[in-house]
């Protein structure tokens, strides 16, 4: 499976599951309260029962506060490794 192309510019694709959509929706609702966002999509997570895998596109390069002051101070660790879980 080849991974897929990385979005655009400042845009960042945002995969998560959660254990249910109430949760999914929680996490989504910070994110898009920091960022601007693409309208989320959801769907079933066939790995967790009654689970929902949710997926979202910010905008880092029109953030909000506070994310925007997050993002000025950040610095990358640099090791740039993949999670054994990530694709």
């Amino acid at each position: 499976m080849e991974s897929p192309e990385p979005p655009g510019g400042g845009n960042v694709d945002v995969r998560l599951v959660a254990s249910s959509p109430a949760a999914a929706r929680q996490v989504a609702e910070v994110l898009r309260r920091c960022f601007a966002s693409s309208e989320q999509r959801s769907y079933p997570a066939g790995t967790v029962v009654g689970g929902t895998r949710l997926h979202l596109t910010v905008d880092t390069a029109r953030a909000a506060e506070p994310a925007r002051s997050w993002l000025v101070s950040s610095r990358s660790s640099g090791n740039g490794r993949t999670q054994a879980d990530e694709t």
